[in-house]
């Protein structure tokens, strides 16, 4: 059967259809165009050395590590006129280390290029010492058996801790909590310069009080 020719109205509504198809297109068109050049006409951020230390001091104390370290110290107090008084305080604590940002200028920034920086951070440290009360005991008290009407040192134990935080200290050093703090802070502040747009990151710190 031969398929009779369209009317002139079915011919309108068909241009018209094809009209408005080529509206939208050209319209999808023009809105993709005009976002690729505002994204290339937008300046990118300028990273200078004082805008770098003002991002990096926004974290304040960087503290980048934690430690929980265990001692047992003794300390002996010599009594008057003879005999001693002798105790052993077990000790539970937390040590962290970190790095103290407000130390950092722009000297300590250095710009390769456009999008490379070199930052060498100040040295790590130990930022704090928090003996956990809840597990920390005396162990051991005693006053010579010679002597047993001499009274404790109600004082003692508080001279015990001071010591104790001095040996939890060395210990944590020893045990490498700088040397990690160090890592930690340069992996965190590379992580922040590469979410600023920076592709080159060269992060270095002092060597700490080792």
């Amino acid at each position: 059967m031969t398929e009779a020719p369209a009317s002139g109205t079915q011919l309108r509504i068909k241009w018209a259809a094809y009209g408005i198809a080529a509206g939208v297109l050209l319209t999808a068109i023009a809105f993709l165009f005009s976002r690729n050049v505002t994204r290339e006409a937008s300046p990118a951020r300028v990273l200078d050395p004082v805008t770098v230390v003002r991002e990096i001091q926004r974290l304040n104390e960087l503290v980048s590590v934690k430690y929980t370290v265990q001692k047992v110290v003794g300390l002996e107090e010599q009594k008057v006129p003879f005999g001693s008084e002798k105790l052993l305080l077990f000790v539970q604590a937390e040590v962290l280390g970190g790095i103290d940002l407000s130390n950092l200028a722009t000297s300590n920034v250095k710009l390769l290029s456009a999008r490379s920086l070199q930052v060498v951070l100040p040295a790590p440290k130990i930022v704090h010492i928090i003996i956990d009360d809840k597990q920390t005991k005396v162990w051991d008290r005693r006053i010579t058996w010679w002597t047993p009407w001499v009274p404790f040192n109600p004082d003692l134990e508080r001279q015990a801790r001071l010591t104790a935080k001095d040996a939890v200290e060395r210990a944590a050093i020893e045990m490498g909590i700088l040397n990690q703090a160090r890592r930690n802070a340069e992996a965190g502040i590379r992580g922040l310069l590469e979410t600023l747009g920076v592709k080159s990151v060269t992060v270095t710190s002092g060597p700490g009080n080792t």
